[in-house]
């Protein structure tokens, strides 16, 4: 893999902060100067100012993301989800939860299982609580359900519920940007609130807007069986 992958997984630092200490020449790949992108094994012997590589004690947390916070990591991005954790160590966001959405996101340093949360291929859910700006019919609700053209695809078969005249519950097992707002606009809808509450077996239930929680042993164990 490439080594700011590499170093990602491990819980050391992002890749751009990786490439970073490349071109400060701080980092050597079996005793040569590394160079940005460079491909490495794990078994290769990397140094960073001359000591091995440390691997970080892995960190799983459960943020209930407000309004407004953007879920990028790149610090020059204003109300970025980093510098509003102000977290004391590198974490990122596992996935993206649109700026104008508030709700659930998971944030940690092991690469590995933010990759298994984030393939499409494994079908994980996502539950989202969702109110538009005028009430919907059944139509709706089986047109939602069934798959919407949005982006050049169709999106994959759904759960929809209704909670009220104009909110519905809905659970996805794909990604795709902004979906839920694009496809509730194929029918004339415009999302007026739109909240995450579930990942997997990860709830958002007992964190207030702007808190947060570590997971438990027993969530993080079930997220890497899953």
């Amino acid at each position: 893999m490439r080594i700011g992958k590499l170093f990602s997984n491990l819980g050391y630092c992002s890749r751009r902060e990786t490439n970073r200490l490349i071109e400060e020449k701080r980092v050597k790949v079996n005793g040569e100067l590394a160079i940005p992108g460079q491909w490495v094994e794990e078994d290769d012997h990397i140094l960073i100012d001359n000591e091995p590589i440390s691997v970080k004690e892995k960190v799983y947390i459960a943020l209930n993301k407000p309004v407004g916070i953007t879920c990028t990591a790149a610090k020059e991005v204003e109300s970025n989800i980093i510098d509003f954790m102000n977290y004391p160590d590198y974490i990122f966001p596992v996935g993206r939860l649109d700026k104008a959405s508030q709700g659930l996101i998971l944030m940690t340093n092991d690469g590995v299982l933010a990759n298994n949360i984030l393939n499409s291929e494994n079908e994980h859910e996502k539950e989202y609580i969702v109110t538009v700006h005028k009430p919907f019919d059944d139509l709706f609700i089986k047109g939602m359900s069934e798959g919407v053209e949005i982006c050049g695809v169709k999106t994959r078969p759904c759960k929809v519920s209704r909670i009220s005249e104009d909110t519905y519950g809905i659970i996805l097992t794909q990604g795709i940007n902004k979906q839920i707002r694009r496809m509730s606009k194929v029918f004339g809808y415009k999302v007026l609130r739109l909240e995450r509450i579930r990942i997997i077996n990860i709830t958002l239930e007992g964190i207030e807007i702007g808190k947060w929680r570590y997971l438990t042993e027993d969530e993080v164990t079930e997220l890497r069986n899953i």
